[in-house]
């Protein structure tokens, strides 16, 4: 059973940063995409970043130049290394396949981003 940890998660300033990952119990080059996505209290959970096998990547206008992801297929890790937070980064954030599988969703990680 393929299991996705989020980790890294946590409560920071705004304008601070923090580094997000992702392991994945089995070889994730079995995925051709992974994904970061995010969901924000009283929203629907949004795709934030995605790398492809090849290390092409794509981010939602909310986040473009602020945050940055990557994969280390060595270590079975994905990472979203997000910088100047702001508070309406806040949310809980998971890493998925991309396309996303419901099989895939584990518990995420809190981001907070307050004052």
């Amino acid at each position: 059973q393929v299991q996705l940890v989020e980790s890294g998660g946590g409560l920071v300033q705004p304008g601070g940063s923090l580094r997000l990952s992702c392991a994945a119990s089995v070889n994730i080059f079995s995925f051709s995409a992974m994904g970061w996505y995010r969901q924000a209290p009283g929203k629907e959970r949004e795709l934030v970043a995605r790398i492809s096998d090849y290390g092409y990547t794509k981010f939602a206008d909310s986040v473009k130049g602020r945050f940055s992801i990557s994969r280390d297929n060595a270590k079975n890790t994905v990472y979203l290394q997000m910088n100047r937070l702001k508070p309406e980064d806040t949310a809980v954030y998971y890493c998925n396949t991309y396309p996303s599988s419901d099989h895939y969703w584990g518990q995420g990680t809190q981001v907070t981003v307050s004052s």
